[in-house]
């Protein structure tokens, strides 16, 4: 939103930056062609010898060269090595967010009574933050205590908020379809499959499919 209203004031300061230089332009129009009107009155007692020299007594015209608007744009000239300030370029205009908190997946508005907690079991409760930090290992799985990580499928239980791994949840848990932690009945909208993070592999959880080409023969 900030990002938005920074844009928005700076849209305004742009659109009166036009105004006041349509403004000036007009004026040193104005001025130019007023310049340009040759309106010497002509002397009549003056002798013929003195008027024969009239075209070295001329006063000289109108400057061509470029004015302080054109230097200035000179100044800016274009950078073909940075996409940004090349002549093509164009400012990237922002939409006014949206104040409503939407989820990513469905796209509908999330209210606080949508949210689940989810509560990650600690591989020693006794270490502080810091020392968490540096661990590879942090988090177990709250049923079978093993090690969690980026590669481990794991997935939420909704009434407790535990989180545990799918391995322990199709082998274990749908049997009784309980709630290991509280004992409460479970049902397949209460487990929530997480999303896992980068493992440095590309395939990662992905069903792959390869191709292998051969030469064919043509008639």
């Amino acid at each position: 939103m900030k990002a938005y209203e920074k844009q928005r004031g700076a849209r305004r300061e742009e659109q009166k930056e036009l105004q006041r230089a349509a403004a000036q332009d007009q004026v040193r129009g104005f001025l130019e062609k007023e310049a340009a009107i040759v309106s010497r009155p002509l002397n009549p007692f003056t002798p013929k010898t003195a008027s024969s020299n009239g075209a070295d007594d001329a006063q000289p015209g109108p400057s061509t060269g470029p004015t302080g608007k054109d230097k200035d744009k000179d100044k800016m000239l274009p950078s073909f090595w940075i996409p940004s300030l090349t002549p093509e370029a164009k400012a990237t205009k922002l939409e006014k967010p949206s104040r409503t908190v939407t989820c990513p997946m469905s796209g509908k508005p999330l209210r606080m009574s949508d949210l689940t907690p989810v509560r990650f079991t600690l591989l020693d409760g006794s270490v502080d933050r810091v020392g968490l930090i540096t661990r590879s290992e942090r988090y177990v799985c709250a049923v079978t205590r093993d090690s969690l990580s980026n590669a481990t499928p794991c997935a939420v239980l909704r009434p407790s908020g535990a989180v545990v791994t799918l391995e322990c949840v199709e082998k274990l848990i749908r049997k009784d379809m309980v709630d290991p932690v509280n004992g409460e009945k479970l049902t397949d909208r209460d487990i929530i499959v997480l999303q896992r993070g980068g493992t440095g592999f590309a395939g990662s959880g992905v069903k792959l499919q390869a191709e292998k080409s051969r030469p064919v023969m043509q008639a």
